[in-house]
């Protein structure tokens, strides 16, 4: 699969501070991928060189395959977690005047506008000021700004914030059409569980590095920790302790942890063979959350 974005041996300095120290990763097109760190750790300063805002000192940029020129910021959507809008103007005037600077004509803004003032059913704000608005109505019109322009990328940073679980689940929804549509997606949060749940692949950049890379899944597998949560009738055999490590032991449900050598299946059919009724027989994984810890620490 081609990418929609490359980034190869990037590095960023402020004086004498390594932002960005020779990340490389590509998002493959048509994929909702998660860009992941604590707090200093680059990820802004990686945006902000993926669209344009500041250069590389070293490294290049690939935007579905050519290096970051003036042209690529009008096919780039973002929607930074400290928003933009200017509080005083009226709201479908502050989209016109953003569309516009997207490169769109005044007629191909207003249509883009209203298909999306009729798909929010939001048609009565268009005069209404920004600063009449809530926190949660001003969020869906910044990302109205970011999405009206139909960009092949989408930089979304922490899109949820200020939204009620509605309008959460309205934004995902969207989000979803436009992968579906052919648009890129960079998802940048805190909230690991909103990554596991939305996001195909993810980096996760640590000090200004990338310290670990890979499809959600194979991210997990990769710190699993051979854990099985059984549910379970009957009385367990008298030896399953000299047999296997039990970390856990509640009524009918147990955790077992494997040694690396044995296979699952010789535990359920132990199970099975002495007589215990199994219910479900699950693999615990970690969650990203845990994974985060695990690599950043704190």
């Amino acid at each position: 699969m081609s990418s929609i974005l490359r980034l190869e041996n990037v590095i960023k300095k402020y004086d004498k501070h390594i932002a960005v120290n020779d990340v490389s990763f590509e998002i493959p097109k048509g994929c909702i991928f998660g860009l992941l760190g604590p707090n200093g750790a680059g990820k802004t300063s990686l945006i902000r060189i993926i669209t344009s805002i500041t250069r590389a000192d070293q490294g290049t940029v690939y935007l579905d395959g050519e290096k970051l020129n003036s042209k690529h910021p009008y096919q780039i959507g973002y929607m930074p977690e400290e928003r933009g809008l200017y509080k005083k103007m009226k709201t479908g005037e502050h989209l016109m005047y953003l569309a516009q600077l997207r490169g769109l004509s005044k007629k191909k803004a207003l249509s883009e506008i209203n298909y999306w003032f009729e798909k929010f059913d939001i048609e009565s704000w268009w005069g209404k000021r920004v600063e009449e608005l809530s926190k949660g109505m001003q969020q869906k019109i910044q990302f109205i700004s970011t999405v009206i322009h139909r960009p092949k990328l989408l930089i979304l940073d922490e899109p949820f914030s200020g939204l009620d679980p509605l309008n959460t689940n309205l934004i995902k929804d969207e989000i979803a059409e436009l992968k579906s549509n052919g648009t890129s997606i960079v998802f940048s949060t805190h909230r690991m569980e909103q990554v596991e749940e939305i996001c195909e692949k993810i980096v996760l950049i640590n000090q200004g590095k990338n310290v670990l890379e890979g499809s959600v899944k194979d991210v997990k597998n990769q710190f699993k920790e051979n854990l099985f949560q059984i549910e379970y009738e009957g009385t367990l055999p008298a030896d399953i302790s000299d047999k296997f490590q039990l970390l856990k032991f509640d009524e009918n449900k147990i955790v077992v942890k494997l040694e690396a050598e044995k296979k699952s299946n010789e535990l359920l059919m132990y199970l099975l063979q002495e007589g215990v009724y199994v219910h479900a027989f699950n693999e615990i994984l970690p969650s990203l959350n845990e994974v985060f810890i695990r690599q950043v620490g704190g």
